[in-house]
């Protein structure tokens, strides 16, 4: 039986919650502690560097759990990842960055914090299942006689993290409860606020977990030391301005460029079109950028992904229309998978894609049903 939320009944299953001392994952707490489960909340400490700085939040959001968990009725236990963030996840998005690209670190903070670490801890500890407040959902399924787990949208689209989580694999999905997937947020902060919990307004956290609020580019010259270079006019090679290092630049990039009031292109207004960024020389360290939303260097219709995760253990049928996902914000853009072959996927877009970046991931569809996907190369 489920309850009218659409979460099966727990009859005394141990369940630990990964809280963060947001309204989702309390309420998914709360959800599971209401329909019979055995919950334990966990908190996990996954950044240390600058933990006392104005822009940390981390002692807040603790005091924000506990009393959570003293709310619903729940024991809380505290755990420190940071050293193995900072190896599995902070190094790459160094990485990354350095070599010009523009990495996600929140999908691999999913994979290899949240449901490796969190999950391997929650099993030691006794558990049959971890949850998270994400908003996304788990289906299982027969195929062919064999049970599969799949991972599904969200049904408030506007908050679906399916994109987030396309790096799991079937041993994580099948141990892993999504209470929040059915439910919209507003249905989440009513849930909240009758319960009496006191973070049913509070703020949701935005940006990289480990960056916060704080300047992104003052973030990484602390880690990635400047390299000044030309900015050039990938039309005509001009020599434009000055840049302090690529890895403070992304595709599709409009401000912080300081060339704005160059003369060039002109719109039907008379108005001088903006300058992007188009493309990074990583050799030459050049950046080089156009004129215009639209114009050509800034759009295609295809790409190629690597690093690829199919969360079914296979490859999708190729020559078959999905729709995909270029980077999280991105309506679900119509495609077809040309190629799998040696680690990469040829994806072919229907119409042309803005900004394609990489580093970033491309995430695939069929339906409600995400089907995983890669790095954009």
């Amino acid at each position: 039986m489920s309850s009218k939320y659409g979460i099966q009944e727990g009859n005394g299953m141990k369940v630990v919650v990964g809280m963060s001392g947001g309204v989702d994952s309390s309420v998914t707490a709360l959800l599971l502690k209401q329909q019979g489960y055995e919950v334990t909340g966990l908190f996990m400490k996954n950044w240390e560097d600058d933990d006392d700085s104005e822009y940390c939040s981390t002692r807040q959001d603790l005091v924000d759990v506990a009393s959570v968990c003293d709310v619903v009725g729940i024991d809380l236990e505290v755990v420190n990842f940071s050293a193995e963030y900072k190896d599995r996840v902070f190094a790459d998005f160094l990485r990354e960055y350095e070599a010009g690209r523009t990495p996600n670190p929140d999908i691999l903070c999913n994979s290899e914090i949240k449901f490796r670490c969190f999950l391997d801890h929650a099993m030691q500890l006794g558990a049959e299942r971890i949850a998270t407040g994400h908003y996304a959902q788990v289906r299982e399924w027969t195929n062919d006689g064999r049970t599969e787990y799949q991972l599904l949208k969200a049904e408030d689209g506007t908050k679906d993290q399916s994109y987030f989580l396309y790096r799991l694999n079937q041993a994580q999905l099948a141990k892993t409860l999504f209470p929040l997937g059915a439910l919209y947020k507003r249905e989440v902060r009513r849930i909240a606020e009758q319960a009496g919990l006191h973070v049913a307004a509070k703020k949701d956290s935005t940006g990289i977990c480990f960056i916060g609020e704080r300047p992104f580019r003052e973030f990484l010259m602390r880690y990635l030391p400047t390299k000044p270079g030309e900015i050039r006019s990938l039309d005509d090679e001009r020599v434009l301005g000055e840049h302090q290092g690529l890895m403070y630049h992304t595709i599709g990039q409009r401000k912080g460029l300081h060339i704005g009031g160059l003369k060039g292109n002109q719109d039907e207004a008379g108005e001088h079109d903006a300058w992007y960024v188009a493309k990074k020389d990583i050799k030459a360290n050049v950046l080089y950028v156009v004129q215009g939303h639209d114009h050509p260097a800034l759009l295609r219709d295809r790409l190629v992904a690597t690093d690829l995760n199919w969360i079914a253990g296979r490859d999708p049928h190729t020559n078959w229309v999905y729709t995909a996902k270029p980077r999280y914000r991105t309506p679900d853009q119509p495609c077809e998978i040309d190629r799998i072959a040696d680690g990469r996927a040829e994806i072919a877009f229907a119409q042309p894609q803005w900004a394609l970046t990489p580093g970033q991931s491309v995430v695939v569809y069929e339906s409600k049903v995400c089907l995983g996907g890669g790095v954009i190369v």
